[in-house]
């Protein structure tokens, strides 16, 4: 028989001359809405008051809180069909708690309970489904007219044959608590299993059968093939088969009629019985050997009108499992669900020995952005199917990020030259042939146990070492990588801490005219106070701030500081000196950098020319046309600029002369190069060069007076370095220039 349809949502229940027991009912059905919310009992109202189900309407009595709800439920007794019970009310569990009293204390058993919430966070418990017999559990979101109205007739149903085995039969009470039990198996495959168990103990046959569903999402299968998803007996080692698999024509046959006609099918020897849940068909197939009865049929109706909400939890559970630990795309265990599978393979003598590879795709986001995100998509299936082919035997594969696939193996599979070789081949993408490389992170087992999410760091970290590597595109776990990254994220929190309670010190050297021998300015340099009463190396916080993106913040200060302290200078009568300020290309990348520049110079009424900033060969390559673009408008407002370190890096002369330069700066690695006996071939060439150019030069680090001699020959203009002095904070500058002015007094 093919499932009855109902108009308007309403349903006839089996005539009650059919029932099994011909149990007498009359009046209506009681149900009790119970919520701290009037909105929700006026909509409840609305949508149910025209519900007509076995020839009787509906009585609606309204609780708003525990006490009130518990006292309704003890004048109704058995009479109340039917709880729509709010989880949230007066308390979190306020719901809960009326669902114990009434079950363990007053002992009512046949009322059903649905327990609705507006807030999913407060789900029970599965046990507590369990314990208090809910029949259902539903978000109010969720519960539109027609599933509110399915919801209520699955519960009258189930209310009704409850009181008529409370009345009369016993044995079918136990078929009802079956289906419940079932609302409780998670597995697609235990609860089909007991489906087919539990209808042959109904109808007193030996519990062979299978339940069979076209794939799907169910079980990641070819979703146009028809699979078994449970079984008993004879059947049961066919699970996850396709149902070609039983080589029984019969039983393929009846079943896929049973499913394209979405009929019950009741034959001599055998029956198929149809179950429908709200995204899935499924179909029984049971060797019965003999005609079942109409008594019989109506039972089995019953049974899987209780049992249909438990197919439609499981399937929905296995969806969230998917969800939760399958890649949507490549249907690869994602990360949560490889961290598991590492947990369980660390503690798995036979995977002593394995490696863990991570595989980072390079530029993968140039595909994405260059021929979209379908053929991006594409990629990663190709790749996806090409690692499944390569390493079938694999421990663990996963796609744990957008591009990176992990891999777990003995190390004779999973090594850099196996690795390599999925990419030796260009991988088609749709309309696209796609050459690709990638990096690799590696670690070994090695027999120690570890954390799934440990291991998984270990080998993140080998693989980020690999991608900044400019020698290899693999690296392997050591574990002083991870005191590497440990201590850099240690000093970045310092620093970080440190600049917040305005530690960070500002020190000035400086600047010497080499002719006439007087202060002309000075350079701003930057000290970190280190915990034993010294000073951390700029070479070591400098990139560290760069790496953190805190350079933008403490250059910001460092600008703002130097100028107010070049202004506390001019105030003191020392004009007309200049202050040199480093920038890094975080700065240069910064928007609001050429606003800060200026609002520094303007707040504290200096004359732009005033300032100068210095960059090094290594921030003009990095982006040339950028920081040419930041200089030339910083330049037309009358900043100075000053290249540093020159002759030191790789620079391009193309871009040497687009750059809106004033100064070339000698490196104290060429000023050391100057003595009696050795050429300074280099530090000659640079002041020639910055005579060519029109620029003025300046060198650093002299400490010798032949050094400085040296230089003037040359024609170099400035200079700094220790025989003239040391970097030294703002007050010993004062005393320093003071000083120096009364010489030239």
């Amino acid at each position: 028989m093919c499932p009855m349809e109902y108009e308007n949502d309403e349903l006839i229940f089996l005539s009650e001359e059919n029932t099994a027991d011909n149990t007498e009912f009359s009046g209506s059905w009681n149900v009790l809405v119970v919520d701290d919310d009037e909105e929700i009992h006026s909509v409840t109202r609305l949508a149910l008051s025209d519900l007509v189900l076995n020839n009787r309407n509906l009585t609606f009595y309204h609780a708003y809180s525990k006490a009130q709800a518990l006292d309704i439920i003890k004048t109704l007794g058995s009479d109340l069909a039917i709880i729509l019970l709010d989880v949230v009310m007066e308390t979190d569990d306020a719901g809960l708690q009326v669902a114990r009293i009434m079950r363990n204390e007053m002992g009512l058993t046949e009322p059903r309970i649905i327990l609705r919430t507006g807030q999913p966070g407060y789900a029970p418990e599965e046990s507590v489904i369990k314990e208090y017999d809910i029949n259902d559990y539903k978000t109010k979101t969720e519960l539109t007219r027609s599933k509110l109205v399915t919801t209520i007739i699955a519960s009258l149903r189930s209310y009704q044959q409850i009181l008529t085995i409370n009345q009369s039969r016993i044995g079918l009470e136990k078929i009802i608590q079956s289906a419940s039990n079932l609302l409780e198996e998670h597995s697609i495959n235990r609860f089909c299993e007991g489906v087919v168990t539990q209808i042959s103990s109904l109808l007193g046959l030996d519990p062979s059968g299978v339940v069979c569903a076209r794939a799907g999402s169910i079980i990641d299968k070819d979703e146009n093939a028809v699979y078994v998803l449970g079984a008993a007996g004879e059947f049961s080692s066919y699970i996850n088969k396709k149902i070609e698999n039983l080589h029984d024509e019969k039983i393929v046959r009846s079943v896929n009629q049973c499913l394209q006609q979405k009929c019950h099918i009741y034959d001599a020897h055998f029956t198929v019985l149809y179950l429908k849940s709200s995204d899935y068909d499924a179909a029984v197939y049971l060797k019965v050997g003999q005609q079942i009865s109409d008594v019989f049929k109506q039972l089995i109706e019953v049974f899987l009108s209780s049992i249909s909400v438990g197919y439609e939890n499981v399937n929905l559970f296995h969806q969230l499992h998917t969800a939760a630990f399958k890649d949507w795309l490549t249907k690869l265990p994602n990360r949560s669900e490889f961290i598991n599978r590492l947990d369980d393979i660390s503690t798995d003598i036979e995977h002593a020995n394995d490696v863990v590879a991570l595989i980072d795709i390079n530029h993968f986001a140039d595909i994405n952005d260059g021929l979209g995100q379908d053929t991006g998509n594409d990629t990663l299936l190709a790749l996806a199917q090409r690692i499944e082919s390569v390493f079938p035997e694999a421990a663990a594969l996963a796609r744990i990020g957008s591009d990176v696939f992990a891999i777990v193996g003995t190390e004779r599979e999973v090594n850099p030259a196996t690795l390599q070789g999925l990419f030796n081949n260009a991988f088609e993408a749709g309309d696209h042939m796609l050459p690709l490389s990638a990096a690799f992170g590696f670690y070994r087992f090695n027999g120690k146990k570890h954390t799934g999410i440990n291991i998984l760091k270990h080998a993140n970290i080998a693989l980020n070492r690999a991608k900044k590597s400019l020698k290899t595109n693999f690296e392997y776990y050591a574990p002083e990588m991870e005191e590497q990254t440990t201590w850099r994220l240690d000093m970045i929190r310092q620093l970080r801490n440190d600049f917040g309670e305005r530690k960070l010190q500002l020190w000035y050297q400086p600047q010497i005219d080499l002719v006439t021998q007087k202060i002309i300015g000075m350079e701003a340099l930057l000290r970190w106070p280190s915990t034993d009463g010294g000073f951390v190396s700029p070479a070591v916080f400098v990139p560290l701030a760069e790496y953190s993106g805190l350079i933008i913040d403490i250059g910001a200060w460092v600008m703002q500081e130097a100028c107010e302290k070049l202004r506390l200078l001019t105030n003191e009568g020392f004009t007309n000196l200049r202050m040199a300020v480093n920038i890094s290309m975080p700065q240069f990348r910064d928007p609001a950098f050429i606003e800060l520049v200026k609002t520094a110079i303007t707040d504290n009424a200096l004359a732009p020319e005033c300032i100068e900033l210095e960059i090094t060969e290594s921030i003009v390559m990095d982006e040339p046309q950028l920081v040419i673009d930041v200089l030339h408008e910083l330049k037309a407002f009358g900043v100075k600029v000053a290249l540093d370190d020159f002759g030191t890096g790789f620079s391009s002369m193309s871009y040497l002369q687009q750059l809106p330069l004033d100064r070339l700066k000698v490196d104290r690695a060429f000023v050391n190069e100057i003595s009696p006996n050795k050429s300074a071939f280099i530090a000659e060439t640079i002041v020639t060069l910055g005579a060519k150019l029109g620029l003025r030069t300046i060198a650093e680090g002299i400490e010798k007076p032949e050094q400085a001699n040296y230089l003037l020959k040359l024609g170099c203009d400035e200079a700094q370095g220790f025989m003239y002095a040391k970097p030294m904070p703002f007050d010993a500058l004062l005393v320093f220039i003071a000083q120096e002015a009364k010489k030239d007094a």
